[in-house]
């Protein structure tokens, strides 16, 4: 194998691509990680790192385009860190995510085979996010600029209308930046701990067409809101203003005290006939065209007649438990936070749904002081858990319980491959698996699967 030194040159095809973008080639066996590279492309790059079977390596000049090599949309695509996959044509895109559901199935979790059924992709790839959050700073000439991080750093990238987002955006940000000029408010500096204002989240609901603004601020007030409040009622829909206290030195952008400076607090929207009430904090599935799939197809798989009795682990606002109250018996949820708790009692109440109970606490926890203290039983599990996956006494309890079927809706295939890995040594089968692309131009995918006892 030939040694490699910094600054060589080589030339690379690109096969595969890596849980974080970058194209993956090799050359000699030796494999190299390519960053702004798509399948298919034959490159051009300079050595930058190399550890014993694999090194980094800067593109210089892509000799031989990909076949599904596109002209990403976006102009700051490359810099911001927030879309992978604009370089690569959209069928390709869906056609690699599957592929990365396929190979972590049958690698991490060992199966031979995978029933797979179709990926759900978009027929309109684009402004499908309902939810953004604009950090603000300052750039090298002092102007007050919002827009993303580029990847893996924290400096802005200057981008004010997202094509992931709504259009809304747009004007939103501009309200918010002439109101900061013509008030000197000062965006806040991470380094120095200095500046007022933090991040803007604006969220709508697609159906509804409700809009809220939250701005996030390192101080207690924010000054001449009452004339921020009027200006950004002239946007069409702007239903909750408000404001978000966050003080700490913290990556996280949202403090736990909101203000209201106008309207009900929330936003409302709908996922298939369910209305769900959204608040600054409450988390929400940003992609609800997707959304809507991804749900009918856990709805789907769960094969309810209107006797069962489910549970859905980690439910956060009942988006999933209360689809599946339309059709169930009864239906448990449990989430590990309160406030999402409390949204999730009032969704079931605005949607006059009386079959679902709510649970605080670790589903890891709960599940089995229900199942053993209580012989409460399940006809369904339904599973939707972080990208962790579901903890090991979570899944220990599903198998004691025996469910006729487990629905695992996941973000992650490859804890999802772990997980079902366990769940078929311990007396069940996979019947189905579905991907749902809920992020069109990036990494992520979901994934929605069908586990029943053997």
């Amino acid at each position: 194998m030939a040694e490699w030194k910094k600054n060589d040159r080589i030339d690379v095809m690109i096969e595969d691509m890596s849980e974080t973008g970058e194209g993956i080639g090799k050359t000699d066996g030796f494999t190299w990680f390519i960053k702004d590279t798509v399948i298919g492309d034959k490159v051009q790059a300079k050595v930058m790192k190399t550890k014993k079977s694999y090194g980094f390596a800067k593109l210089e000049r892509i000799t031989e385009p990909s076949f599904n090599r596109i002209e990403p949309k976006c102009p700051v695509a490359g810099p911001c860190g927030g879309c992978q996959l604009q370089a690569m044509d959209y069928g390709e895109q869906l056609r690699y995510k599957e592929r990365k559901i396929y190979n972590n199935i049958t690698r991490i979790g060992g199966f031979s085979e995978v029933p797979m059924q179709p990926i759900m992709g978009m027929d309109e790839p684009w402004r499908y996010r309902n939810k953004a959050q604009f950090p603000w700073g300052l750039d090298k000439d002092g102007n007050i600029v919002t827009g993303f991080y580029a990847g893996r750093t924290h400096s802005i990238i200057s981008c004010e209308d997202c094509l992931l987002g709504i259009e809304e955006n747009q004007e939103v940000l501009r309200q918010i930046k002439a109101h900061m000029e013509r008030y000197h408010l000062i965006p806040y500096e991470e380094a120095s701990h200095k500046g007022l204002i933090r991040h803007t989240l604006i969220r709508k609901g697609f159906r509804t067409g409700e809009i809220m603004v939250c701005q996030v601020i390192n101080g207690n007030s924010l000054p001449h809101s009452k004339e921020l409040v009027e200006r950004l009622l002239e946007i069409p829909g702007m239903t909750s203003i408000s404001f978000n206290i966050n003080k700490e030195r913290t990556n996280v952008i949202l403090g736990d005290k909101v203000e209201n400076l106008y309207g009900p607090g929330y936003i409302t929207d709908f996922i298939g006939a369910v209305k769900y009430r959204i608040s600054p904090l409450s988390f929400y599935q940003v992609n609800p065209v997707q959304t809507e799939k991804l749900y009918g197809t856990a709805l789907a798989y769960a094969g309810l007649t209107g006797v069962e009795t489910v549970w859905d682990l980690y439910c956060g606002i009942g988006t999933i438990s209360l689809f599946l109250a339309q059709k169930a018996k009864k239906v448990y949820g449990v989430e590990i936070v309160p406030q999402a708790i409390e949204d999730a009692r009032e969704n079931a109440r605005l949607n006059g749904l009386d079959n679902v109970e709510f649970f605080v606490g670790k589903a890891e926890e709960v599940l089995p002081e229900q199942y053993e203290k209580h012989q409460v039983y399940a006809d369904v599990i339904v599973v939707d858990p972080p990208r962790k996956g579901c903890d090991e006494a979570c899944l220990n309890t599903i198998v004691k319980m025996g469910p006729k079927r487990v629905v695992y809706v996941s973000c992650d295939s490859a804890t999802l491959a772990r997980d079902m890995k366990y769940l078929a040594e311990n007396g069940y089968k996979v019947e189905k698996v579905r991907g749902c692309d809920m992020f069109p131009q990036a990494l992520h995918t979901e994934v929605c699967c069908l586990i029943v006892k053997a």
